[in-house]
């Protein structure tokens, strides 16, 4: 017996026994094994095999329950399929298993079962024997089922290449093959299609198989009713699924119902035409789309496109907020926020007022610059509130990729948009306000410099130092500093916003906790020594959490006056009785939840012996005051430098040792001998503590001048005295930056006296009045000025007698 004269199967085949569904003759199936009698057949019979013979085995469908399978061999299917095994694959994830790819040849009835291990074996018997039937009952079969695949074909688009295809097989095949054919392309269920496989009879094979291509026309003709009519679409397009037929490839049609993928792309379509894009967008999705439309889903590209220009219809390209232009309103808003930031409040309110005469105004490109904890961010957000629009931050710390800002180009798999991109989708609108954070830790890598990407879109980013900010990029900004708090202003932030806040996140009322003003002042000077709030903010959720302890338990803060520890039964009072109401954290009950203080002003007590000044040193978190000691010992006129000194540091002490060695003898400045010349016989160390610090700069070399010149004269430097300002080798003291952040930090230590340079006075502006009235300020422009200034009863000069000759011009 041949199958399609040509194909004679094997008297003997082994037996794969699958739940994956029905191989019909003349379709193609990928089946998954995994069990071990499928993988043996597959290692010793498909792998091992060498001849064509060995690659045709028997499927037969497995109608046991699959949660119910046991390695037992169940009860056989009477009917199978011969298959040729065209592709093998094997894998070990997520388990080993083998991938069969196998073509349908024809029907077998197992005769006995050889043998059942390591796996089935039977003798079978072809069954598919095909007659005439162009005749009687038959032929009227034939035709009527070859009439109706004909309008099935006809319902579909011939454009489609597949359904073309599909058409010119309906005139070649024989049509003793359409019902196993139509069978197995049609989506319906494997009871049906076993149904077909069991039809030995090839008039039995088209009874069984017409209703279904039947029910199949129907159900095309009842979708075609309902669906709502487009102009481009005159005839129904269907899906069409992987498979093979014979000889080749096997095509599955599929109601529009359960595959929707021409819906979705002209959804998309409709999408991209109704987002309002501006017309250079509008074309290049277009052609996207129109590729899109003639891509299989296979290929990788098809998903890089389709998420592309699912991206481009979801961004806001017509939606915005409208900006709220009251600056009356604005102003009480930004009051209400954020104490002090005079200047950025101005910067902001000068915005809305230009924006309220000219319309067209370009986005400003803010940056703020201070210390951490001063309210960078916060301001971006209430910016945001006070315009009325939308806001979204974006954190740069540590970002060292540019398509990570930018976006990936499309060739890549997996490519994202950039983080400003993401940023316009989250919110929903095409202009927010963009806060980009800590713009100046940027890295750069092998994927190129972030910050280059930056100079696309900008509108606010904060810094903690401007020093790391490319210049091409600082170039495009208007940056605006941002100080550090006083004391005074630390207790008002406190008192207005933080202590409420921290109630709120607690728990807590004000009925519960009261933390005086004094209180909080002391917080702020002996636990938290910083520019801006953040270590405060943190101190006073501590006191928070110690209270909501004590109010949870019950328990009293304070004992009553009266008690005595002895008496146990105001012991035994205290535990059960609630707390009084409300609990008031004063100075004994701080350090006990706080612990002993952190800080101590300790300038009078370092300032105890000759050689040790005071100098200000500005930093990113902002001012701090730097201490400078240097001592004397026989030597060899060395000078030893130590606390991780930078170049510009190092230079300054070089020139004070020079200065101060040239004028040794007006300031009467001996060595350890007694001699004009400091350094004569002597060697000196200068150190600066906190030396894990890098330390570097101009600003530091008046203080080194001041030490060594206490050093060399005996003398001790006025305790309540600190200095700033960058010398020359001539001794004049020229100005510094950073004016208010040291002062800052001067007034928090105790400083009285503050030495500044002389052309550094205009920056005194900006220190709060009550700080100015606090701190005596002398402005100074020659070393002979600073050193006068920094000793009690000044330092003594001894007046040189010498006349220098009149110079006049030759000019």
């Amino acid at each position: 017996m041949s199958f399609n004269d040509g194909i004679q199967i094997p008297g003997r085949l082994p037996l794969l026994l699958t739940h994956e569904g029905v191989l019909l003759p003349g379709s193609t199936m990928r089946l998954s094994v995994d069990t071990p009698r499928n993988m043996q057949l597959v290692k010793s019979r498909l792998l091992k095999g060498t001849s064509l013979k060995s690659t045709i085995i028997g499927v037969i469908p497995n109608t046991r329950d699959p949660e119910h399978d046991t390695e037992d061999l169940p009860t056989l299917h009477g009917i199978g399929t011969a298959g040729l095994a065209v592709q093998v694959v094997g894998s070990n994830w997520p388990k080993p298993h083998y991938t069969l790819l196998i073509t349908g040849l024809c029907r077998f009835r197992v005769s006995s079962l050889l043998k059942e291990h390591p796996f089935p074996l039977a003798e079978v018997e072809q069954l598919d024997q095909y007659t005439s039937s162009e005749g009687g009952e038959l032929g009227e079969l034939s035709h009527k089922f070859y009439q109706a695949a004909l309008q099935l074909v006809g319902m579909l688009d011939m454009s489609v290449p597949v359904v073309a295809k599909l058409r010119r097989l309906l005139d070649s095949l024989p049509r003793e093959t359409l019902p196993d054919v139509i069978a197995s392309m049609i989506r319906t269920s494997n009871k049906e299609k076993l149904q077909v496989l069991d039809a030995v009879s090839l008039e039995e094979r088209f009874k069984r198989t017409l209703p279904i291509l039947t029910r199949q026309i129907e159900g095309l003709k009842l979708l075609q009713k309902t669906r709502k009519p487009r102009p481009d679409d005159s005839k129904m397009v269907l899906s069409v699924r992987k498979g093979a037929v014979l000889p080749g490839r096997q095509f599955s049609l599929e109601d529009e119902a359960e595959d929707e993928d021409g819906d979705d792309t002209a959804a998309l379509e409709r999408k991209v035409h109704g987002a309002n894009m501006p017309e250079a967008a509008l074309k290049i999705c277009l052609k996207d789309l129109k590729r899109l439309k003639k891509m299989p889903q296979s290929m990788p590209e098809y998903a890089l496109t389709r998420n592309y220009l699912d991206l481009m219809v979801e961004l806001p390209w017509s939606k915005s907020t409208k900006d709220r232009l009251d600056i009356r309103a604005a102003r009480i808003l930004l009051d209400n926020d954020h104490y002090a930031m005079e200047k950025l409040k101005r910067r902001v309110l000068e915005y809305l007022a230009v924006r309220q005469l000219q319309t067209s105004l370009k986005g400003p490109i803010l940056c703020f610059v201070g210390p951490p904890g001063v309210g960078k961010t916060s301001v971006g957000r209430s910016i945001a509130r006070t315009l009325g629009r939308e806001f979204h931050r974006i954190a740069l710390g540590g970002v060292c990729d540019q398509s990570d800002i930018r976006g990936h180009r499309r060739t890549y798999i997996g490519s994202m948009p950039g983080r400003i991109i993401n940023g316009l989708k989250t919110v929903g609108v095409n202009n927010p306000v963009f806060l980009l954070d800590e713009v100046d830790k940027l890295g750069k890598s092998l994927q190129g410099d972030p910050a280059a990407a930056l100079l696309e879109v900008l509108f606010i980013a904060t810094a903690n130092s401007t020093a790391t900010i490319p210049p091409a990029l600082l170039d495009r900004m208007e940056v605006l500093q941002v100080p550090g708090y006083t004391q005074e202003e630390k207790v008002e932030i406190a008192h207005r916003h933080l202590i409420p806040h921290q109630l709120e996140q607690h728990g807590l009322t004000p009925q519960h906790l009261q933390i005086p003003q004094d209180t909080t002042q002391e917080v702020i000077t002996s636990y938290t020594r910083e520019a801006g709030v953040r270590s405060l903010e943190r101190k006073i959720g501590a006191i928070c959490r110690a209270v909501a302890v004590k109010v949870a338990e019950g328990q009293k803060v304070t004992k009553p006056e009266g008690a005595t520890p002895e008496d146990p039964a105001q012991k035994q009072g205290d535990m059960s009785a609630p707390p009084e109401m409300p609990i008031v954290v004063d100075h004994i009950a701080l350090k006990d939840i706080l612990g002993p203080p952190v800080f101590e002003m300790e300038v009078s007590q370092r300032l105890t012996l000759p050689g040790v000044a005071l100098g200000l040193a500005w930093t990113p978190l902002g001012g701090e005051i730097m201490f400078v000691e240097a001592s004397r010992m026989e030597g060899e006129g060395q000078l030893t430098l130590t606390g991780q000194l930078g170049d510009v540091m190092k230079e300054s002490a070089h020139l004070a040792i020079s200065w101060l060695r040239a004028n040794a003898k007006n300031y009467q400045l001996t060595n350890l001998m007694g001699g004009s010349d400091p350094l004569e016989g002597t060697d000196i160390h200068l150190h600066f503590p906190a030396g894990a610090v890098t330390k570097d700069g101009p600003s530091a070399g008046v203080t080194i001048v001041t030490c060594l010149a206490s050093l060399f004269s005996g003398r001790l430097v006025r305790s309540d005295v600190a200095m700033t300002g960058e010398i020359t080798l001539r001794g004049l003291v020229l100005p510094v930056g950073g004016i208010k952040d040291k002062v800052l930090a001067a007034h928090r230590a105790g400083v009285k006296c503050v030495i500044l340079p002389k052309r550094s006075e205009k920056d005194l502006e900006e220190i709060p009045a009550n700080i100015r009235a606090e701190i005596d300020f002398v402005t100074v422009g020659h070393l002979d000025e600073v050193l006068n200034a920094a000793f009690d009863g000044g330092f003594p000069k001894i007046a040189k007698m010498l006349t220098h000759p009149q110079l006049s011009s030759k000019l």
